[in-house]
């Protein structure tokens, strides 16, 4: 089966829904929100970690996610990648006053995380992140960067990621969804002194 992707929205909100063989998710998005979170993926890790981009990007995210869990939990967060930033893409519709660039150093303990972010409509990741294990839990930490990937492209943004200290990779994911919210909240505000504007020379941010 081929992906089907369906969605519509309204003022800086959003609703994506995309089946697949492999995963079937609704992902539902206000960008001025109050950080509001409900989260169902089946992954109790990846859910703490969806909470925390809600909670510290003041959007309002609501993820339902059914996926094939009995082989790994690849397929469901790189497909709530995608689907999410789908969502946020269509929330930020042309992107017209938004301030666009933003980043920021976010400490948790002994783990620090730098983000910088580019809500400019070209996908790019770099990612310079590294975890001092394979797993938190149950979870494979290799997929903090699958979903950050998917995100990114699908949410049409530039975005670097370096974490710059840290020993507990528990920590270290934490770090990064919490500084991403933190610098695509900034970024997707509204300059009072640019409201009707788009945040480029071009005219068009693609």
């Amino acid at each position: 089966m081929a992906s089907k992707d369906r969605g519509v929205s309204e003022g800086r909100s959003a609703r994506i829904a995309r089946k697949t063989n492999e995963t079937d998710i609704s992902v539902s998005v206000a960008i001025d929100g109050t950080g509001r979170a409900s989260m169902e993926t089946g992954v109790g890790f990846f859910d703490h970690m969806l909470d925390q981009l809600a909670r510290h990007s003041m959007s309002d995210i609501e993820v339902r996610a059914k996926g094939d869990l009995h082989i790994d939990d690849h397929h469901t967060v790189e497909d709530t990648g995608i689907t999410l930033g789908q969502a946020f893409s269509k929330a930020l519709g042309d992107r017209k006053g938004i301030t666009r660039y933003a980043s920021l150093d976010l400490a948790m303990d002994e783990a620090l995380t730098r983000a910088a972010i580019d809500v400019s409509g070209r996908p790019f990741l770099v990612w310079n992140v590294t975890f001092p294990t394979e797993k938190i839990g149950n979870f494979d930490t290799e997929l903090v960067r699958e979903f950050f990937q998917a995100f990114s492209q699908h949410a049409g943004i530039t975005l670097h990621v370096t974490n710059l200290a840290g020993a507990n990779s528990h920590h270290i994911a934490e770090t990064c969804f919490k500084a991403v919210a933190r610098v695509l909240r900034t970024a997707m505000e509204i300059d009072p002194r640019a409201a009707d504007r788009i945040p480029s020379t071009k005219g068009i941010l693609v």
